[in-house]
């Protein structure tokens, strides 16, 4: 019996030629892949960019303890690739109900919320996000663009899709500011210091 924790890397990167190759996120990939396998995890990965089978990416969420998802920031949210696999393999997840059975409301019990009705408690999950914003630009009510939100407001919209099938969402990790005065080489090395929060 394999008794080995699974973890689910889903690296959404979308390569725009000359412009984003993709290496930053891939590097971030990489080294929670390795950062997993050294600490005898199984490890389940996903490029979206380079295809997928909807039911296929169903069984690898139902068999993880943990998904993370490497992005990039691209007008504010995932690259539209994401939208498409979240709408394919979620939807399929509904349909086969896997994932949820309807939104946890009754008209037995009106009592219970919208957003409960998830079966994928116990799992857990991560947004680990590369972004040109610079990280003052977060927190700040003087701020004009998000005027006061956190990354985690900011990406709800990706987090909600998760927290709906019943998942605990694990605070995102972020690298900010990447084409002017953001610190990647210490984002990577402090990175897998930051996942080790999974290994309790």
């Amino acid at each position: 019996m394999n008794t080995k924790k699974k973890v689910l890397l889903i690296n959404t990167h979308l390569t725009y030629p000359n412009w984003s190759e993709g290496k930053l996120n891939d590097s971030f990939h990489q080294k929670a892949k390795e950062f997993f396998e050294a600490n005898n995890f199984q490890v389940l990965e996903t490029k979206v960019e380079d295809g997928y089978d909807a039911g296929e990416e169903v069984e690898k969420h139902l068999q993880a303890d943990i998904m993370i998802l490497q992005t990039p920031i691209n007008w504010f949210g995932a690259p539209w690739i994401y939208k498409k696999y979240v709408d394919d393999v979620f939807n399929n997840g509904l349909q086969s109900e896997k994932f949820l059975a309807g939104d946890g409301r009754t008209r037995e019990d009106v009592t219970k919320q919208y957003g409960t009705g998830g079966k994928m408690q116990g799992k857990k999950f991560m947004v680990s996000a590369t972004w040109n914003a610079p990280k003052t630009i977060f927190d700040d009510p003087n701020q004009v663009l998000f005027e006061g939100r956190s990354t985690a407001d900011a990406l709800i919209q990706i987090t909600s899709n998760y927290r709906f099938c019943g998942v605990d969402i694990i605070p995102d990790y972020n690298c900010f500011d990447i084409f002017k005065e953001g610190d990647i080489v210490g984002d990577l090395e402090n990175y897998p210091l930051y996942l080790k929060q999974f290994l309790v």
